[in-house]
């Protein structure tokens, strides 16, 4: 007998991730390929589509090597990405540049512009959030002004798993959250702002059919197919956000449940019963019929670290994450006084100011790495107590309090996240993300699943964590310096533009 599986693959900010998943709640085989972002130049973020590409195809390579009996019994597949990341494409399907990400803060005129030409209270009725650095709409403007060959060009829009989706099955298509979040979707009514486009010069047609993400698109094609080695005609469904699906795959599927997820961005998602916008955090449909989020997105968490490991301290080494957990044990909370804004690619959510920077505060001679690491990661976090406090001044009170992704393997971490947001926590240190919750949505439309809530068989492996008295105290003051920073500096970000 032929087991029954769905695969999911995310295109991470650092990675492509595979996920092989059976009916009877096992995850089978899972892998990942690393890739790099790109920012050249001050708060530029991108990718290159080839890399996605070309590791999706070594992951499912990969997968096939050691489960070979799954190119038999794969049912359905999905893949999740990147929100909302931007492609674009000819006539003849084929990437114009690097895509631009979600976090890439270059267009901070045009989002000054537009913050002044539309009609930003109505906006925010209709799209649940004000113009901002995530927008698509200020990144298409830039692209319009300084790469008119590009733009002229161009064909399709879309965002980094439609990409991938698009190559498995040759369908362009758009899952709903990439619609949602490009700030011109109408959330309510399920349709693109055809006057706001059209009033910018930008055809609505560039768009592809938007679906949800349980929707099937298409199925493998025979060249896919040949790439891949897996087998013509399997169902490729819509997809999910990256951040979404990391939501449903850690179980969260009741009003009140709260994720913060340790990506290269930062993630923070709150699980509501009705469509409901809060006007410092983003908006997204749950993948779960009937549930919806609200979400906050840090525009850099784990790529922070990575840069700090990479680019300051030049290393490859195999053992720097626990060297540099051991040395920043050594360290008292709070970092003996140093204090991170994590703002190193501007900062969406929930101040959105494309202009912010990163800054290093209280630094001395008497400081070394494992001082930097620490406030690194109390920085995130610091970041992450921001918007549980904005959930709180609007009435949304989290339940429990749940951690995924990259950030979720490092006990260290989780301590300080359950020591500054002076709560319990269950983090998923082996847990795969999106990868896994996009396959699940792969499989429920598949029927390899009956219930949402099948997703806990999934979650067996999990750390508790809870707050340290005398640690939380350190981190109210150097949480309210990290604030204050902010609130001073804010001029001096806004200076900074003329110099570069």
């Amino acid at each position: 007998m032929v087991s029954r599986y769905s695969l999911g693959i995310d295109i991470g900010t650092t990675s492509v991730k595979a996920i092989l998943i059976s009916r009877d709640g096992r995850i089978v085989y899972e892998t990942s390929s690393p890739h790099d972002l790109y920012s050249e130049r001050i708060g530029w973020a991108e990718e290159n589509t080839d890399d996605w590409w070309s590791n999706t195809l070594l992951v499912i390579e990969r997968m096939l090597q050691e489960v070979p009996q799954a190119a038999a019994g794969i049912e359905a597949i999905g893949v999740s990405g990147m929100v909302p990341a931007i492609v674009l494409l000819d006539s003849e399907g084929n990437p114009l540049r690097r895509s631009i990400q979600q976090n890439d803060a270059r267009s901070g005129k045009e989002i000054d512009w537009l913050k002044k030409t539309l009609d930003q209270d109505s906006l925010y009725r209709l799209t649940g959030g004000y113009t901002n650095q995530q927008h698509v709409l200020p990144r298409l403007l830039w692209v319009k002004a300084n790469e008119p060959d590009v733009w002229s060009k161009t064909a399709t829009i879309f965002g980094s798993y439609d990409y991938v989706t698009y190559k498995l099955t040759g369908q362009y298509s758009i899952e709903a959250n990439w619609a949602v979040e490009s700030g011109l979707y109408d959330i309510r009514e399920g349709v693109w702002l055809t006057d706001q486009l059209t009033g910018f010069n930008v055809d609505p047609d560039l768009f592809p059919d938007v679906r949800a993400s349980a929707d099937i698109v298409g199925t493998v094609s025979e060249e896919a197919a040949g790439l891949t080695g897996l087998p013509a005609g399997i169902p490729v469904i819509a997809g999910s956000a990256d951040h979404v699906a990391s939501t449903l795959a850690a179980g969260i599927v009741d009003e009140g449940d709260l994720l913060i997820k340790f990506g290269g961005a930062g993630d923070i998602l709150y699980c509501t019963n009705d469509i409901v916008t809060v006007p410092e955090l983003f908006f997204d449909y749950h993948v779960v019929p009937g549930r919806y989020l609200l979400n906050g997105c840090m525009a850099a968490s784990g790529s922070l670290v990575k840069w700090y490991i990479k680019d300051l301290l030049r290393t490859e080494n195999d053992d720097i994450f626990r060297e540099l957990d051991e040395a920043a044990l050594q360290v008292k909370p709070g970092a003996d006084g140093l204090v991170i804004l994590p703002y190193f690619l501007g900062e969406k959510t929930p101040i959105f100011d494309p202009e912010a920077r990163g800054v290093m505060f209280g630094l001395t001679l008497s400081h070394g790495r494992g001082h930097i690491f620490r406030a690194i990661l109390e920085a995130v976090i610091y970041g992450f107590r921001h918007h549980v406090e904005i959930l709180e001044s609007h009435g949304y009170r989290p339940n429990k309090v749940f951690a995924t992704n990259g950030g979720a393997k490092s006990k260290f971490w989780c301590q300080i996240a359950a020591d500054v947001l002076k709560c319990d926590i269950r983090s998923f240190p082996s847990h795969p993300g999106s990868a896994l919750g996009v396959a699940f949505v792969a499989g429920m439309t598949a029927g390899l699943f009956d219930d949402w809530s099948d997703i806990h068989g999934f979650l067996q492996d999990y750390r508790d964590f809870s707050p340290i008295p005398s640690h939380s105290d350190v981190y109210d003051k150097s949480y309210r310096i990290y604030r204050d920073l902010y609130r001073q500096l804010k001029p001096s970000f806004e200076s900074l533009k003329s110099l570069y």
